[in-house]
Formats: structure tokens, sequence, C-alpha cells
């Protein structure tokens, strides 16, 4: 263990580079032993957890640890989480986690208002941000699904343990977040968006690709206020508009920084946060969609561009320090291989330099442990069918 105050950390390997090139010392914990993260030259402790879906186990675990690392180090730590799962954990439990970690968080209305895609609707509307407009199954009015004759968007209702759930499954497969219909009657006639529709949220479709995806990050204090921030843009996403980050680059807009910051402070959020939003290419209005109170794997690109945010958080949880507000580069962008088409990811070559989602030449270590783990998962399951296959032929033969 270094003799620098640690930090915990509930995520994978962007997160843990970003820690790593602030100089701060990272515990990663993790339920799963092959977490690429463990693999980084910028872990410098690993910490094995239950499964989140056992929530008390996990909590008395980070418990133990928090108590270890208060008795070496004289005082409580900062934790950093990475996805929706450890946060609903974290925020289940803050009184306890309080007592052992450093951390802000948002209070418990606007917490479960950002989980809940349905709440998030309501607390828009109450806080006065600018929102596609959301629409109901049930009823013919103007706002109904099925008196809506442009393009509807249907989401999941949560953003917890969904992506392993039968409506991921069924619904939204891949690495699909949303669906785009017609109009609100074909979503209705689609059989599976009946079966499910009690999980889901139906909005109108803001037009426009890939490049109107905008997202405002920072992190605030405790009143809400922004310590620090930057502007980042979606350059490609698998599938397109509807999926996961293929290809990502920081932007500088005052004015696109501007509404980001208005929309944090009016709701107002605390701690590490990411507010998506979309210019609608029609009138150039600029619509929130959806908020995640975490850190994501846009800190590393904040983080080789000049700005920390993971840092910023560390030195205001830690010593109380604020940072002076600077101007950042644009040079670096993000790119995910796995999800760029061999044309596409040929193009970026001549785009400037990348960081990757997993792979480094400065830490090999998660990409090879990525690798390894893949190599080893489908042996395992050819061995299966090995021993399947020659149960099967000993039942016949005797």
């Amino acid at each position: 263990m270094p003799e620098r105050l640690p930090a915990l950390l509930l995520g994978g390997t962007n997160l843990v580079r970003t820690l790593g090139l602030a100089g701060i010392p990272a515990i990663v914990a993790s339920a799963d032993p092959d977490e690429p993260a463990l693999a980084s030259r910028y872990c410098s402790m690993r910490w094995p957890l239950p499964s989140p879906s056992q929530p008390e186990a996990v909590i008395d675990s980070l418990l133990d640890l928090g108590a270890q690392l208060c008795a070496r180090h004289g005082r409580r730590v900062p934790l950093f989480y990475g996805n929706d799962d450890w946060l609903e954990i974290v925020h289940a439990h803050r009184d306890r986690l309080e007592s052992h970690y450093l951390m802000i968080l948002n209070d418990a209305a606007v917490a479960q208002s950002l989980m809940e895609k349905a709440r998030f609707s309501a607390l828009a509307a109450d806080r006065g941000l600018p929102m596609p407009a959301t629409l109901r199954w049930e009823g013919d009015g103007k706002d109904s699904l099925r008196a809506f004759t442009g393009q509807v968007l249907v989401k999941p209702r949560s953003k917890v343990d969904w992506h392993d759930s039968p409506l991921h499954d069924r619904l939204f497969t891949g690495d699909g977040k949303a669906l785009i219909f017609e109009n609100g009657a074909v979503a209705m006639a689609n059989a599976l968006v009946e079966l499910y529709r009690n999980q889901l949220v139906f909005q109108e479709f803001i037009p426009g690709d890939d490049r109107n995806l905008y997202s405002f990050h920072g992190f605030s204090d405790e009143d809400g206020r922004v310590l620090q921030s930057f502007v980042g843009r979606k350059i490609r996403t698998r599938p397109p508009i509807t999926g996961e980050s293929a290809y990502i680059e920081m932007v500088r807009d005052p004015g696109l920084a501007a509404f980001g910051r208005q929309m944090a402070e009016r709701i107002p959020l605390r701690g590490p946060f990411k507010v998506d939003f979309k210019q609608d290419p029609r009138d150039g209005r600029l619509l929130v969609l959806e908020v995640n109170a975490r850190c994501t794997l846009w800190n590393y690109l904040g983080a080789v561009n000049g700005v920390n945010l993971m840092k910023v958080a560390y030195d205001y949880l830690v010593d109380g320090v604020r940072p002076e507000c600077h101007d950042y580069s644009t040079k670096y962008r993000w790119i995910d291989a796995r999800r760029e088409i061999l044309g596409t990811w040929a193009a970026t070559l001549l785009d400037g330099p990348r960081v990757h989602n997993v792979f480094s030449w400065d830490d090999p270590g998660p990409y090879a442990a990525l690798w390894t783990g893949r190599v080893t998962r489908r042996g395992r399951r050819a061995a299966g069918k090995v021993l399947g296959r020659l149960g099967l032929w000993r039942s016949t033969a005797s």
C-alpha cells in the first residue's frame, strides 16, 4: 500500500487510468475476478467483492475495507463509482458508508429521479429542464402515444440491472439502449413493446445523427456549485444514435458549456455527473436527454486533454481545494475499437492521437487480461461441450 491517501474505485479501466494519471493510488474493488482494471499498473491494491446481487454482503465487505484503511491512514478515503448498479448500492447505504469513505452524493429524491427515467421527466418539468415530450401509453390525447404522429424513442424505465434482464435480451439486443419507431401507433403495435410497456418510457424522438449528441461533465460541491467541467460530443455510437459510445471527442463551445452548467445547477447536481443533451437540427434547441450522477469513461478522455475531474474530486474531498478554472485541449479522442467497424476504424488513424477503451501501450495489463479471460472462458465452454458429448456417447453406448 502506498503512503499517499488512496482512493477506492468501484469501476473499470478508464477510471483507474484517470486516477493513475493524477498520481492517485487506486484500490480497485470488483466482484469480477476477470475485471481488466485489476491488471492495470495503476491498480495499487485489489479487493474482491461479492456479487452486486448481494448488496448487504457488498456493504459488509466495503465497511471491512474502510475500517482497515481508516486505521492505516487515520482518516476516510475517497470513494468513486462507475456504473449505476454500484451507485444504487452506495445510495441505499450512504449513511453507513459515509462513516468510512469521503464522497458527495445527491439528495435522495434527486438521486432516485436520476435512476428512473419516468421520474426524471417529472424532475425536469419541476426544475425547468427542456426535454423531448414524454408520451403516455394510455388514452388518445395529444400527449398520448396513440395520437403522436412523429418518430418515437422507446427506452427502459430504469437504468439499474437491465442489461441482464429479459427486456434487454428480447427488445434491446446487443449494445442498443433504445429503439426508434416511425410513430406512436407503430410502437404500440409491436408485440414486445406492448408486453414490456410497464418497463419502458416513450418520448418524442429528436432528429439528427450521433454528432448532435453532446454531454456536459463536471464535479459539484455540496451546494451544487460546479467546480470544474468540460463538454463532450459523440462522433459515432454502435448502433447509431441509440447505442454505446464508439468514438467520442471533447469540444470547446461557450454556449454549450453555459447550457450544461445551467442545467446542472438548476437540479442541482452534487458530486460527479454527466448531463446528456441533443441539439435539434431543425431549430438549434438544446434538449436534455438524461443525467448520470457518477464517474464515466469520459473522465479518462478529459484527463488526457488536461481536465481531470477525478483529481478535482479527490483534491476537494481530501483537502478542500477548489480548482482554478482553466481551458482544456481537444487533441485526443477516445475510441472503442470493438464497436468500430473496420472501415471507420481505419479512417480514425488520420484523425490524430487517440486513447482506447482498454488497449494502451503504457498500461498493457488490462488488454492482456481481457483476452486471457476470453480465451479461458471459451476454453471452458469448449471443454464443457466435449464432456457433454462424451457423456451422451457413453449413455448411448451402454
